[in-house]
């Protein structure tokens, strides 16, 4: 992305640091069934959240529980398998994804897939990372239809 396009203001380095933390509270809270809110207090503490969009981070993890029922009905139909199937990182992944194409249309859907792409190859199995790629790039020809079809 070029400065031209970036929203001003916005540090592209610490939303992607938000992007990777809320990845893990998101499969944390999937694991363990804990309250949202002390999954992120959890989080908040931790060193490296000061180099991260902290309220970026806020914003995603309480929109993805907030949001859960809706997104996985809008990925249902992409998944090929049950929810509940999905490997944990990668339900993570696309949960964030799905949150972001629905949610924060001011983060173009190139940027979401390519940050669900990077995240769930950091901490995915070894071709998780294709599967949420094929899964968001398919939910963003329908959430973002205008913009899908601009590319």
């Amino acid at each position: 992305m070029t400065n031209a396009r970036r929203p001003e203001g916005v540090d592209l380095a610490a939303r992607s640091r938000a992007r990777r933390r809320a990845l893990q509270a998101l499969y944390a809270w999937q694991l363990s069934g804990s309250a949202i809110g002390g999954v992120i207090d959890q989080f908040r503490h931790e060193q490296d959240m000061e180099v991260a969009d902290v309220e970026y981070f806020e914003d995603l993890v309480r929109g993805v529980e907030r949001h859960c029922t809706e997104l996985d009905a809008g990925l249902t139909p992409f998944l090929g398998r049950e929810v509940g199937q999905v490997d944990p990182i990668e339900r993570a992944a696309l949960r964030l994804g799905a949150y972001e194409l629905k949610y924060r249309i001011d983060v173009p859907y190139r940027v979401v897939i390519n940050e669900a792409i990077e995240t769930t190859k950091r901490f995915g199995a070894d071709h998780g990372h294709t599967y949420v790629n094929g899964v968001l790039d398919k939910l963003a020809g329908e959430w973002r239809k205008t913009e899908y079809r601009g590319r």
